[in-house]
């Protein structure tokens, strides 16, 4: 007989369901996506946090509502919890499963796109794949900070974070690697002042002498310029180098009609100089500020 507080045990049960007991009982904590492949809203008594969040978020709360709320902080491997008679209508309005990947020892990398593949073949080590819709989810045996837009295209997902259950994927996962941590904590991590790294030697500057080829004007540039560089350096503590990427692939985006040269890489130095002074790495910056570029203009610039 089916006992009252858990989901009926017969064909009716959700195919969801099906799918995060199995991977609850291998021990990877899992949650029900609601369409749009999001997390179920909080419910009215947790609204805005009332409740003081799940005990497993960044500040231990005490909520101990029975509904998935609060996002990946929900997924659990208590198989009584996930077919309970509280969790029982977002089953049945679930259209995928998730999983937390640092509750289960896991780091995603998470490649949106082409470049973002390419880019992971050639520089991370060679893990499990799992293909997602527009690109792969390379996973690492390992626990790290999660962050989005490391770099063009790529997230990493593992604490305080969910990832969309795909499938087991393909090869052998290997342990996280050191150039996976540093993709995170090299820009997130600002030095002190005296041990931000030196700008560029001969440091060049935007003008007309180095853009005989650019359609606008001097100030349309330099005005656009200026505007770029004041928003890199209100990045102080974190995200400049995401700042000069952003600054650098819309600068770069004004020029796709010019005949050329515009002097781009006088404007690039000058970007990746201004995140250099508030902490980003210089090989990290000048890197950046190429990405950005390409992103706007191709594989020329």
């Amino acid at each position: 007989m089916t006992h009252p507080n858990q989901v009926r045990r017969d064909g009716h049960r959700p195919p969801t369901l099906d799918a995060a007991l199995e991977l609850a009982r291998s021990g990877v904590p899992v949650l029900p996506l609601r369409e749009g492949k999001v997390p179920f809203g909080n419910c009215c008594s947790c609204a805005d946090n009332a409740c003081g969040g799940r005990p497993n978020m960044k500040t231990p709360g005490t909520c101990s509502c029975p509904r998935p709320c609060h996002g990946w902080a929900a997924a659990t491997t208590n198989i009584n919890v996930l077919s309970s008679a509280a969790w029982a209508p977002t089953w049945r309005r679930a259209v995928a499963v998730a999983y937390h990947p640092a509750g289960a020892g896991l780091t995603v990398v998470d490649l949106d796109d082409a470049d973002a593949i390419a880019w992971a073949r050639a520089t991370l080590p060679a893990t499990r794949i799992v293909p997602t819709t527009r690109g792969e989810h390379w996973l690492y045996r390992g626990v790290m900070r999660s962050a989005n837009h490391v770099r063009p295209g790529v997230d990493v997902k593992s604490r305080m974070a969910y990832a969309r259950w795909l499938g087991t994927g393909t090869g052998t996962m290997t342990e996280l690697p050191t150039s996976v941590l540093t993709l995170v904590e090299r820009e997130e991590t600002t030095p002190p002042r005296q041990g931000v790294g030196s700008s560029s030697p001969a440091r060049t500057t935007w003008d007309r002498s180095v853009a005989t080829g650019c359609r606008h004007t001097g100030t349309y540039v330099r005005t656009g310029l200026e505007r770029g560089l004041a928003r890199v350096l209100t990045h102080r503590e974190t995200g400049a180098g995401s700042a000069a990427y952003g600054v650098a692939r819309f600068l770069a985006s004004q020029h796709t009609g010019c005949p050329g040269p515009c002097g781009l890489a006088a404007i690039g130095e000058q970007i990746a100089d201004a995140a250099i002074s508030v902490g980003v790495p210089a090989p990290y910056a000048h890197r950046a500020v190429t990405n950005g570029f390409h992103g706007a203009l191709g594989a020329t610039v």
